[in-house]
């Protein structure tokens, strides 16, 4: 039986649900014509969020507007701070990436994975005469459930999964023949997981970012001499020791961290899968939209989608035990979907969204081999295999990553149905392009957080030249099965791939300006890479430049740039290493380790908010065009009822 529905009995409700949830063009085509319709939508279609207000707010945002300008509008509202520091907390996955089972999503308990029902709100728009009575009707098969309310009012329900509701209004208004409306109510529940690396997970973008302090605090050098000290902002609220002489716990430091939507993977809200999910919910209004994600920052192929990979940090937690493993997403996939199929043996994964290869060639090495300056640490770097040069990353995309795209295929095939069109490949953007693709020049501008940090110019033009030209070309005919690449079945093989984005980030890499970007980065991120304040005794109560609080930084307004460079990455989310091996961890919070690291670990030369939302505007048509989004819904029946007589009114 359907569960017996709500009458709406609060009038400003009642607007706030007109105004968010009817669609314009769908009334305004029913008074136009002149007729009756039953109009209905799923509510807070998007199940990972557990309220409705928070899914409302990127539907009222999403008005007539594209998932940028969407983000834009949004990080405007939030004054910076970003829409999901208060949304990480109310969802149904929790932040060591459990799928809370049951979820309770307003004030119901819902099976995530296999949801048996779904909220609907259903209404009469169209020529609706004023006062008219409506007699309302909801048959699932196992027979109707009836009510009347006043028309104007909206109808709420849940109804079930995998089966049609007849829906039944008979419009009564005084002398009037009462009229019969009629249609069906199906929910399409998608099922969409998340795959791949730190560009799926969203690395960079830290759910809630963190609280910067105006004083400074110390990380030594290299160097190892008296000189060889140097002080950044701080951590907000830490009143431990901040000078590199007064050590202190990396409990109390880990106090006043960022916070992940999963800690481990650096998964973000923001990340451009999350965003084509959610939006896929905010445009089609009769589907809902089960979204799983499991990408993970630091994923190659083998270690980490295909086998287990270390975990990027660890949350602060009671126990203090850090569980630097995490484990495979393609098992955790097929757990997952196994699961679920034991509960309802039709569920299938629609979608899967997935980056992945950046890894497999040393990405990350390149980006060290390109920022990292001076040469006692560039030794270091090259002596602990954190440095690639081109020439190793263009042996791996040529020899290994090929291999590894036949495993990643072969291991995605039966999640899917055999059908590799329903994986969305979403390729990289090159990061170091700006003003129409003209390569940045390199320099210590954004990246001045660690003394030992310039963009080389001659190293960041040879990787901007072998992204370009080599492994965007590579990565597209590994995942679109053309130019030789290996697959047994091309057209069983083929994912559906998406680079429109690329052109876009043309404008937008990291060396890009804007006169509209904030206030602090134009005063305080000096181009000449000189913002911070080389005096140790100073630098300890003031150190930035400018003169002005590092509290002042918003990680989510508006940029000129869409990837976040070394000052970004360290103003944003600051991230202590927990997840390297023994040999690479910092020995304590003011090591020269961690001074570097701080910098770049938590997403340097990655999308900001922005970038993702830009990327998922491409995502969203390939993701829509694989899942028949746009087909024509389901046709209204109409018709007029006998006049009733008098005696029958009373």
């Amino acid at each position: 039986m359907i569960p017996v529905f709500l009458r709406t009995l609060s009038a400003c409700a009642l607007l706030l649900a007109g105004l968010l949830t009817v669609l314009p063009a769908e009334r305004a085509a029913a008074q136009d014509a002149g007729t009756l319709q039953i109009s209905w939508e799923v509510r807070n279609r998007f199940r990972l969020f557990r309220e409705e207000r928070d899914f409302l707010l990127h539907v009222e945002n999403a008005r007539n507007r594209n998932i940028l300008a969407a983000e834009q509008s949004l990080e405007q509202q939030s004054e910076g701070r970003g829409w999901a520091r208060n949304m990480v907390n109310r969802l149904c996955i929790d932040l060591q990436g459990r799928v809370n089972q049951p979820c309770t999503r307003d004030n119901t308990k819902e099976n995530y994975l296999t949801p048996i029902d779904h909220p609907v709100t259903v209404r009469l728009v169209g020529a609706v005469p004023v006062g008219a009575i409506c007699a309302w009707s909801f048959d699932d098969g196992d027979g109707p459930q009836q009510s009347t309310f006043d028309c104007a009012e909206p109808i709420n329900l849940r109804v079930r999964y995998g089966k049609p509701t007849v829906a039944t209004v008979d419009v009564s208004s005084g002398s009037d023949p009462t009229q019969k409306v009629q249609t069906e109510i199906q929910v399409r529940d998608v099922f969409v997981a998340g795959l791949g690396d730190s560009i799926a997970s969203g690395e960079g973008n830290p759910d809630r970012p963190l609280a910067l302090s105006d004083e400074g605090f110390c990380f030594r050098s290299y160097l190892g001499t008296a000189g060889g000290q140097y002080y950044r902002p701080s951590r907000h609220g830490y009143k431990g020791g901040r000078a590199c002489e007064a050590p202190d716990t990396l409990a109390n430091w880990q106090r006043y961290s960022a916070l992940w939507f999963n800690a481990p993977c650096h998964r973000s809200l923001y990340s451009y899968q999350t965003r084509t999910a959610l939006a896929l919910a905010v445009r089609y209004t009769h589907i809902a939209v089960t979204y799983l994600p499991l990408a993970c920052t630091g994923a190659s192929i083998s270690d980490g989608l295909l086998g287990s990979q270390r975990a990027r940090e660890c949350p602060p937690g009671k126990t203090g035990v850090c569980n630097t493993s995490v484990n495979a997403q393609v098992a955790e996939l097929r757990e997952a979907l196994t699961a679920a199929k034991k509960r309802q043996p039709d569920r299938t994964l629609d979608l899967v969204l997935i980056s992945a290869g950046a890894n497999d060639v040393y990405f990350s090495g390149l980006v060290a081999d390109v920022i990292v300056d001076t040469a006692t640490e560039r030794a270091l770097f090259r002596r602990s295999g954190v440095m690639a040069s081109v020439d190793d990353s263009r042996d791996a995309l040529a020899r290994e990553l090929p291999q590894n795209f036949v495993k990643l295929r072969e291991a995605l095939k039966p999640l899917v149905g055999g059908d590799l069109s329903h994986v969305v490949y979403v390729s990289y953007a090159n990061p170091a392009l700006a003003d129409g693709g003209v390569p940045c020049r390199g320099g210590r501008a954004g990246f001045d957080i660690h003394p030992s940090f310039n963009a080389d110019p001659q190293r960041l033009a040879r990787v901007s030249t072998f992204v370009d030209t080599e492994f965007l070309p590579q990565l597209k005919a590994l995942a679109t099965c053309t130019r030789g690449a290996l697959c047994r079945d091309p057209e069983a093989d083929r994912m559906t791939f998406v680079d429109a984005h690329q052109a876009a980030f043309a404008d937008h890499g990291f060396c890009a300006h804007s006169g509209n970007d904030p206030e602090f980065d134009r005063a305080c991120f000096a181009e000449n890479g000189q913002s911070f304040n080389p005096d140790i005794v100073s630098a300890a109560s003031q150190p930035m430049l400018c003169g002005r609080g590092a509290s002042e930084y918003r990680a989510y307004l508006p940029r000129g740039r869409w990837i976040r460079d070394a000052n970004d990455s360290y103003f944003a989310a600051m991230t202590y290493p927990q997840g390297l091996p023994a040999a690479s961890q910092p020995t304590d919070i003011h090591d020269a380790t961690w001074g570097v690291l701080s910098a770049v670990y938590g997403g340097a030369v990655h999308p900001s908010a922005e970038g993702h939302a830009a990327m998922a505007d491409a995502a969203l048509p390939a993701a829509s065009a694989v899942l028949g989004l746009d087909a024509v819904p389901p046709g209204v029946t109409r018709g007029v009822l006998p006049q009733l007589l008098p005696s029958a009114q009373q």
